[in-house]
């Protein structure tokens, strides 16, 4: 199973998510903000899905990743291809705010220590336990920058790997509420002499986290000769980073009374440096289990199936799950009023144009798609109206053209 998610990946790596512009390929944009709490000019990765444009106002859930320079790329191309891939709609389609470092570890790190631990530069170690003005910054600077700039949805990820990790830990415990779900990679809970660790496990049993959402991917970092139960009783410095992390997932799972919505993983062929893509694919399938709209062979052969009523009742228990009016993607449910028309199920195919008329007023197309099915049906003057209601919104050849054909009498 992994080696086919990773030869899928590998290949959509030089497609993913492309918009192509003045015959280039590009998959975001860097921007900038200056921050006055970390007192510094921090870059930011952003990419913004190819099906929005300024005329549909269509809006998306924001992953926020951590080490962005390094995992941008990545978690660009799953989403992508999750979201728009060929009959896929794993996950819906989402704004990536990458955030590369400018001091790792000053950031990523909630507590100052001055003794070295393990695989840790003693030099390193000055600028140690800036973690919550870092989530200050998030909080205050970046999010609302992020939400005035570009078409955000209230659904919030944090992403983080090793020390970045160790933040998203920090947040879920600390903030909880900052975000609505967390993905976390094979964290640094050693950090500190496992500090946050150790108030996790208080915090789990007292606070309540019901609409919050957590992933936990474990890496294989076990040494040679121990395996998943002895190195639960060892007490080396070697093994310290695999056994905190185990202790996490023990701690979570204890917990069940909490409300926290969590899964966990150890992936046994993964070390730590090769772990975040395949947790990231599997997180995002977890976190949006309930998001894919499924038809059967039976809703696309039967005309009296009424395929509108059950795509409306699952995108109202989506939006429930997720607190928020979830409206099925514009491009999906073109796609489908389109293969119902050909089939001439018109009211299957009616009813899903309408659909989108009703969740994306501000888009030509739908219009456009509109107006064609009322052609197929025979209705002339519907068909004028809405080509024309399709040009009012913007001037595009494919409606200009059916509209003069229509107002020529061909």
């Amino acid at each position: 199973m992994k080696k086919l998610i990773l030869s899928v990946l590998a290949a959509f790596f030089s497609l993913c998510a492309l918009a192509q512009k003045d015959n280039k390929l590009t998959i975001g944009t860097i921007d900038s903000i200056q921050s006055k709490i970390l007192n510094e000019q921090r870059k930011i990765w952003i990419h913004v899905p190819r099906s929005w444009n300024a005329d549909s106002k269509q809006r998306y859930p924001v992953l926020y990743l951590l080490d962005g320079d390094s995992h941008f790329y990545s978690v660009v191309s799953i989403i992508q291809y999750l979201s728009r891939g060929i009959g896929n709609t794993i996950c819906p389609e989402m704004i990536v705010v990458g955030i590369p470092n400018t001091d790792r570890i000053r950031d990523l790190t909630p507590t100052h220590v001055d003794a070295p631990p393990p695989y840790t530069d003693s030099l390193m170690l000055k600028t140690t336990g800036g973690g919550e003005r870092f989530v200050s910054f998030l909080e205050k600077e970046l999010m609302p920058r992020i939400d005035s700039l570009y078409p955000t949805q209230p659904y919030k990820i944090l992403t983080g790997h090793s020390f970045g990790g160790l933040t998203v830990m920090n947040v879920a415990i600390n903030h909880t509420k900052l975000f609505n779900a967390y993905i976390c990679i094979d964290p640094s809970m050693w950090w500190d002499e496992m500090n946050l660790l150790n108030k996790t496990k208080n915090v789990l049993r007292e606070k309540k986290f019901s609409g919050t959402t957590l992933y936990l991917g474990i890496a294989n970092t076990l040494r040679e000769g121990m395996d998943m139960t002895n190195v639960r009783s060892d007490t080396t410095k070697g093994s310290r980073h695999i056994r905190s992390i185990l202790n996490l997932d023990q701690y979570i799972k204890e917990q069940k009374q909490n409300g926290l919505r969590y899964e966990s993983k150890y992936y046994s062929d993964d070390d730590h440096g090769s772990v975040p893509l395949i947790t990231e694919y599997d997180a995002l399938r977890f976190i949006f289990n309930k998001y894919r709209f499924k038809l059967s062979p039976k809703d696309f052969t039967d005309p009296k199936v009424d395929v509108v009523n059950k795509l409306e009742k699952h995108y109202q228990e989506v939006s429930k799950l997720f607190g928020y009016k979830f409206p099925p993607p514009e491009n999906m449910i073109n796609g489908l009023g389109y293969d119902f028309l050909r089939q001439k199920q018109y009211a299957k195919a009616g009813g899903l144009f309408k659909i989108n008329v009703d969740n994306y007023p501000d888009s030509y197309n739908v219009y456009d798609s509109y107006g064609e099915y009322f052609l197929a049906t025979g209705d002339k003057s519907k068909a004028i109206e809405y080509l024309k209601k399709s040009l009012t919104i913007k001037e595009n050849p494919e409606s200009r053209k059916k509209l003069n054909k229509l107002l020529s009498g061909e």
